[in-house]
């Protein structure tokens, strides 16, 4: 699948906020909380509009085997449960809750009882984690392994988006929940080996990684070269082990897992404490903004509020983004709320989002080597324009991960991976899934 280890592209890295410790938002007036934060079935609501809800208090549970609940990231009351349109036009419910100015706390909260594999796997569900380096998947689904055997788990903290510095802020800040979550993977997943991945350009995480790791019997931390995307779940698990997860099969698939270093930290609170994911620390970063900075704010609350608390905008943005420069996802309005896999929101001023004119492909080859998948992104166009489905699942294109780094290294500016996202969805409509 892969062709060579160092394929990728090196964007900026602009990581202005890496040195800078994270600051808490004061509580926001009101939270609208997505039953959708995760990739599967909406959660369903437990509470009802004019129920009085603590922070912590679970507000709606999974809704299936590939879902997670959502706990109140503040204390009030109910005010609304409405219509939410995610940013990738996937509808569901929402629960908006007003604050009390209390921000009390669920009096009954408390650590889980762990005693086996099956009550970790229980309680990593109860406390509502999803992967939070942006995919959302439900992190008790990644870890529900049977009876199949891992060779090496990887705690991802290879924070490869330019921009995007929260997981390097948990890596200095919450090191040692990390630490704690390495020893329950190890002692309830059975793991032979635990990678802490760090790329070579986050020395201080570094640094702090290798520090947890002394107490840690099977941990190790691997330096990996600082290229985009660096931190992709596949492309880690090659760079770091060697081996290729094949089209159509999982990491476990291979004896591994891969799990973001903020999501793990954010369970081993939950088992250790008893609070489930309420909070996210979230890149505030852009050339429009005025004082970029990491800023831990309860789920929920309105992006437009969160820009504000860092001073506002410089320049009146040109765009608005959920995640990083590469891979982000556009913001149809400031009162769109923090999600539980919101990493960053950026506001992009003029010159961060010129654009180069668009002409013929140059047949340079360019996008072909920077593909980590060895992808062939000519070939997928044309198979595309041609209408040619059965072209098209020869060529691979249902492997793309839609990174970004054809698109960032063309010449001619063509929107290659937009075309490879468009060319995905033709095939799976064309296999009537």
């Amino acid at each position: 699948m892969f062709g060579k280890k160092l394929s990728g592209v090196r964007p900026p890295h602009l990581k202005g906020t890496a040195g800078m410790k994270s600051v808490v938002l004061p509580i926001p007036e009101r939270v609208t909380l997505p039953l959708s934060m995760h990739i599967g079935a909406p959660a369903e609501p437990t509470v009802k509009v004019g129920d009085h809800v603590f922070a912590g208090e679970k507000l709606a549970d999974a809704s299936g085997t590939l879902s997670a609940p959502v706990h109140a990231s503040i204390s009030g009351t109910v005010e609304k449960i409405t219509d939410y349109l995610a940013p990738n036009g996937r509808k569901s419910r929402a629960v908006v809750i007003l604050s009390d100015g209390k921000n009390e706390l669920l009096p009954t909260l408390a650590p889980p009882s762990v005693k086996s594999r099956e009550d970790f796997i229980a309680a990593v569900r109860e406390s509502g984690c999803v992967g939070l380096g942006g995919a959302g998947f439900p992190t008790a689904v990644k870890l529900s392994i049977g009876d199949r055997r891992i060779d090496e788990i990887i705690v991802n903290g290879a924070e490869c988006e330019p921009y995007v510095t929260s997981d390097t802020r948990t890596m200095l800040e919450k090191s040692d929940l990390i630490a704690y979550g390495c020893e329950l993977l190890e002692k309830y997943l059975g793991a032979q080996k635990i990678h802490l991945a760090v790329e070579k350009s986050n020395p201080s995480a570094a640094s702090e990684m290798r520090r947890i790791s002394r107490d840690i019997r099977t941990a190790e931390v691997k330096i990996l070269p600082s290229r985009y995307p660096q931190g992709g779940e596949k492309v880690l698990i090659y760079n770091i082990t060697g081996k290729t997860v094949p089209e159509g099969k999982l990491p476990i698939d291979v004896g591994t897992v891969v799990i973001n270093c903020t999501t793990l930290s954010a369970l081993a609170e939950y088992i250790k404490t008893g609070m489930p994911l309420i909070s996210k620390c979230v890149t505030v970063y852009g050339g429009a903004v005025k004082r970029p900075q990491n800023v831990v704010c309860p789920v929920g609350t309105s992006v437009s509020e969160v820009f504000e608390f860092c001073g506002g905008f410089s320049e009146e943005p040109e765009k608005l983004l959920y995640g990083g420069l590469m891979m982000g996802i556009s913001i149809a309005s400031p009162d769109m709320p923090i999600l539980k896999n919101t990493n960053a929101i950026l506001a992009l001023g003029k010159r961060e989002t010129k654009t180069r004119p668009v002409t013929a492909c140059l047949r340079c080859g360019k996008c072909i080597s920077a593909c980590p998948f060895s992808l062939n992104p000519p070939a997928i166009a044309e198979a595309f324009d041609a209408g040619d489905a059965a072209r098209l699942e020869g060529l691979r294109v249902n492997i793309c991960m839609e990174c970004g780094c054809c698109s960032f290294i063309c010449p001619a500016g063509r929107p290659i991976a937009e075309t490879n996202r468009l060319a995905k969805a033709f095939l799976k409509q064309s296999k009537g899934v």
